[in-house]
This record gives C-alpha cells, sequence and structure tokens, in this order.
C-alpha cells in the first residue's frame, strides 16, 4: 500500500515554511535531494536514503501539484491549516476502525478459545450421527458434529468431548450433554416441552429469569395447554421484570386452567406491581371465589378494596380471613380499614386481638395506643403506650403518651 502524505508531512519532509510557490518548492527538492542522495549515504544505508530520497520527490511532486491549483500559484498558510486538520481527522478515523477491527478480532479470537478450543485439533474419533442437539442449551437448535475429542489421562480421567456448530456459532459440549437428531422421525411436542423445562429450570435454578423465560417460550409454543409451562413463565417474566409479558402469561394461564385459583393469585400480585389496582382487585375476587379458605387470599382482597376506597367490601373481606386464620398484618389492616370507616370499637377490637396474637409486636401496640387514646379509656392506652416503648423507642409513641398523661384528671392528695 503505498504512503499516504498530507500537506502538513509534505512541507515537513521538504523543510518549507507557508506560504510558498512551485519555484520554493523546487529549490526545497534540489537541497534535500543533495543532502538524501544514496550515493553520499554512509556504507550500508544507501536503501535508507534511497526511500527517504523517494518520500521527498513524492511530497514535492504532490505540494508543486497543489501550487499550480491555487489562487496565483501560491499555497497559503491557512490552506496548509485546513489540509492539516482534515488530514488530522482522517488518519484519526482510520486510527479508529483499526482499532475496532482488532477489538472484533481478539473478540472472535476469545470466543473461539472459549467455545472451540479442539478447532485446530483432528478428531479423535470419527462421528456418526452427524446432527445433534444440547441438551443444556435447547435454544442453540440442531447443530453439526464436527469432531469428537478426549481429553485425560486415566481411565477413570477421560472426558469426551463434541465440537458442534450450531447458529450461534461453534461450540464445544460435553459429549454427555448431546441429543442425537433423527431427521427422518417427527420430533415429539413432549420431547421439545420437557428439554425447555429442564433448560429453564436450570437457569432459574442460577437466578437468570430472562433467559428462563426465553427458554419457556419455546415450550409454550411447543405445547400451548401445559399448565406447568405457562405458570412457570409467569414466575419467569415476573421475577425477570417483564410485567407486561408477565400479565399475557397469566392470562394465558388463567383462560387454560379457569377452575383454580392459582393463576387468579399471581394475576392479582402481578397486576399490583403494574399499578392497575381495579384488575388487581378483579383478580383476588376471582382467586377467593375459587379458593374461599385461603386466608392470604382474602386478606389481599381487603388490601386491595381498602386501596380503591371501598370500606365495606375491605372490612367483609379481612373479617373472613379474621375468621379463617387470623394474622397480625391482617388484622391491622382491619383496624384500618375500621378507623377509616368510623368504627372506633371494631378498631379497638382488631388492635386488642393484635396483641393478643402477637404480644411482642411494637406495631400492634402502637396502634391500640393510637386506637384507645381516641376513646376514654385513658389509662389502658397509657399502658399500651408503656408497652410499645418497652419494645421499640418511637418518638410518636412518646409524644402520644406525653399528651395521655396531661390529660388525666388530676386528684388532691387524702388530708
Amino acid at each position: 500500500m503505498p504512503a499516504v502524505l498530507d500537506i502538513e508531512q509534505a512541507i515537513a519532509l521538504l523543510e518549507l515554511e507557508a506560504p510558498f510557490e512551485k519555484r520554493d518548492v523546487q529549490i526545497a527538492r534540489r537541497r534535500m535531494a543533495k543532502r538524501w542522495h544514496p550515493d553520499i549515504a554512509p556504507p550500508g544505508k544507501q536503501f535508507e536514503h534511497e526511500r527517504h530520497l523517494k518520500a521527498i520527490n513524492q511530497a514535492a511532486d504532490q505540494l508543486e501539484s497543489l501550487a499550480e491549483g491555487s489562487r496565483g500559484g501560491r499555497v497559503s498558510r491557512n490552506a496548509v491549516k485546513v489540509s492539516a486538520a482534515a488530514a488530522r481527522r482522517a488518519r484519526a478515523e482510520a486510527g479508529r476502525r483499526a482499532y475496532e477491527a482488532e477489538q472484533r478480532r481478539r473478540e472472535a479470537e476469545a470466543d473461539r478459545q472459549k467455545h472451540d478450543p479442539f478447532g485446530s485439533r483432528v478428531p479423535d474419533h470419527s462421528v456418526v450421527h452427524r446432527y445433534a442437539r444440547c441438551v443444556s442449551y435447547p435454544e442453540w437448535g440442531v447443530g453439526t458434529v464436527s469432531g469428537i475429542y478426549f481429553t485425560g489421562n486415566g481411565d477413570d480421567d477421560v472426558q469426551q468431548w463434541a465440537r458442534v456448530k450450531f447458529a450461534p456459532g461453534v461450540r464445544t459440549v460435553p459429549a454427555g450433554s448431546l441429543q442425537f437428531v433423527d431427521f427422518s422421525k417427527p420430533d415429539p411436542g413432549a420431547d421439545r416441552v420437557q428439554r425447555f423445562m429442564t433448560a429453564a429450570q436450570h437457569a432459574m435454578a442460577e437466578g437468570d429469569y430472562k433467559l428462563a423465560a426465553q427458554r419457556l417460550i419455546y415450550a409454550r409454543d411447543a405445547e400451548p395447554t401445559n399448565t406447568s409451562v405457562l405458570r412457570l413463565m409467569t414466575l419467569a417474566f415476573w421475577q425477570a421484570g417483564d410485567l407486561t409479558a408477565a400479565g399475557r402469561a397469566v392470562r394465558d394461564w388463567a383462560r387454560v386452567d379457569p377452575d383454580r385459583p392459582a393463576a387468579h393469585r399471581f394475576a392479582a400480585r402481578i397486576y399490583e406491581d403494574m399499578g392497575a389496582i381495579d384488575l388487581a382487585a378483579e383478580a383476588a375476587d376471582r382467586a377467593v371465589h375459587r379458593g374461599p379458605d385461603d386466608a392470604d387470599a382474602w386478606e389481599r382482597v381487603g388490601r386491595l378494596r381498602l386501596r380503591l376506597g371501598d370500606r365495606d367490601r375491605a372490612i367483609d373481606a379481612l373479617e373472613t380471613a379474621r375468621r379463617l386464620v387470623p394474622s397480625l398484618d391482617g388484622l391491622l389492616d382491619l383496624a384500618l380499614a375500621y378507623q377509616l370507616a368510623g368504627d372506633l370499637g371494631g378498631e379497638v377490637s382488631a388492635c386488642e386481638h393484635a396483641v393478643r396474637l402477637a404480644p411482642d409486636s411494637e406495631a400492634a401496640w402502637s396502634r391500640l395506643a393510637h386506637a384507645l387514646a381516641r376513646t376514654d379509656r385513658l389509662s389502658e392506652a397509657i399502658d399500651a403506650c408503656e408497652h410499645a416503648l418497652a419494645l421499640a423507642p418511637d418518638g410518636e409513641v412518646d409524644d402520644l403518651l406525653a399528651r395521655l398523661r396531661d390529660a388525666l384528671p388530676r386528684v388532691l392528695p387524702a388530708a
């Protein structure tokens, strides 16, 4: 490839200063020729002089041509500056492209070293079955087996590898993870489902829910009405943070399995995470109608109805959960619903039930203290405040306790 010289480099070779004319270039050429002629070179340096003189002549030809085409036959200092800036930009672009090409080459080499370490070796074993798929990574599809290799020394340490060309590229995999394909027989859908289900479960065990969801899409395409696939796909999309895809998956699951509450419980949680509280409440209602003995489901209905401002239905749902299996969170939500409804007695009753259920809960004693403070049972409210503060410090409860003690009636001492 011939050397490409810009004006700035040509001027430097000829030791010129801008502005210059054609005559200036000719004088500089003769001066440099006398200095770098091969006949006056030291022993062994003739070749270097010859190369340098050739570069000088090329630069002089370029500058003479430029001077002939310039206005007045003179190249100005500004023209040299503009040309030098353009040349620097061109060199920078060429350097960037060369760097990117080198990075791509290194990445390809690293990928080859990682996935194809036996690429330069002659196979140790002939290949009988040409086409196979990797059971561990079924999304790679069917690949072409190009060789079988062995590593290890002793009989117990020998490991068998296969070099397979898949759609993503050449991969070196354990030979035991391959499942050979016979194209003369159709691939049953149940086998595809099992392959992708197993691979998805491995990905979920490693915490890669996005990859698990991709694998489960293939399983769903093979058998769209498989409830196990739809359930796992809903969970994978939900854990991966793709709530829109999780919503579509859970709707497909509910259509396939409409009589069981599990799909509707998942739908309620997903819709709540999406902020669609009305849809979440409807899904929670469907879940409790299909599983009326689930206290957690009734509590979810109560909380969602409370967020929608439907206090009566929230109280009914939370009371049902209280009758089935009372829990601390459910009782505190019930107390809040009674408070918003203006039923002070119901609020106090729910709080008292909460402290009996969880006597070591600071939140339950604090809620009971605030409820009793709105009644005339000041002494009991003070006792509840003291219990709450004994469990954990709370500035709000401290302020309430001070107000309650100030509100106690003053009793004169006996004479």
